[in-house]
């Protein structure tokens, strides 16, 4: 099932006079439970195509169609629910509030959504479980390590249950078994149904995708099925 569809998808960013053009006309389309990865260095409009693809921005001409549905038609409250309710986005930052706990954290996109609190509370515990977190419930981000706060962040991108989860430069603060840990969640994450977007400049982090779309200078310069994909990981120690 296609998940997502983009046609000669365009954006310009515009300062006064001056037309900057972002995105050149990309064309692609995403299936249901794939593990996508955009790579690209920067300044290549990977990001920006991210923040499209997740509701954050709009483009400038084309389409994009998310589930069947015209996203280009949508105004701004109906592309915040499209946010809060489809998907759901790791950064390389976290995005963690300092002084919640990691639950708290994690069950913090609940609380506008208005649900009820016992059931936040088994929704939270069900989803730090899910990346190894069960015994960190009650731990503040600065009592937590890298990998630590990047588990809490997934935990917290998917409490919504979306229907995508983007991943932006996921193990840029981490170190390199940190980074294995992350990548082996969003692995397991992909053969249990989930779809992945991943975006990174990083060639070793990409090929943990089962497909990789290279961007540079706002077009795609290849889009192809990883064959040298990175799975041995996967049995990396939790």
């Amino acid at each position: 099932m296609e998940l997502i569809s983009v046609t000669n998808l365009k954006k310009n960013y515009v300062n006064e006079e001056l037309i900057t053009p972002v995105l050149n006309g990309l064309t692609f389309s995403i299936k249901l439970g794939e593990f996508v990865s955009i790579m690209g260095p920067s300044g290549s409009g990977k990001s920006t195509l991210m923040h499209i693809l997740g509701f954050l921005d709009t483009l400038t001409s084309g389409s994009y169609i998310f589930a069947g549905q015209d996203v280009s038609t949508l105004v701004d409250d109906e592309l915040a629910l499209m946010r809060r309710h489809k998907v759901g986005f790791v950064f390389q930052s976290f995005n963690l509030l300092p002084r919640l706990s990691a639950l708290e954290n994690v069950t913090l996109p609940l609380i506008y959504s208005e649900t009820p609190r016992l059931e936040r509370q088994e929704r939270g515990l069900k989803m730090l479980a899910s990346v190894g977190l069960s015994h960190r419930l009650s731990n503040r981000p600065s009592q937590l390590s890298g990998g630590e706060k990047q588990r809490v962040a997934i935990a917290r991108a998917l409490i919504n249950n979306p229907e995508v989860i983007f991943a932006d430069e996921p193990t840029g603060n981490l170190d390199s078994k940190s980074g294995l840990q992350v990548m082996k969640i969003f692995q397991d994450l992909s053969a249990s149904g989930h779809t992945i977007i991943l975006v990174t400049h990083e060639r070793y982090t990409a090929e943990h995708a089962a497909r990789i779309i290279q961007i540079r200078d706002g077009q795609i310069i290849s889009d192809e099925p990883n064959e040298h994909r990175k799975v041995y990981e996967l049995h990396a120690n939790s």
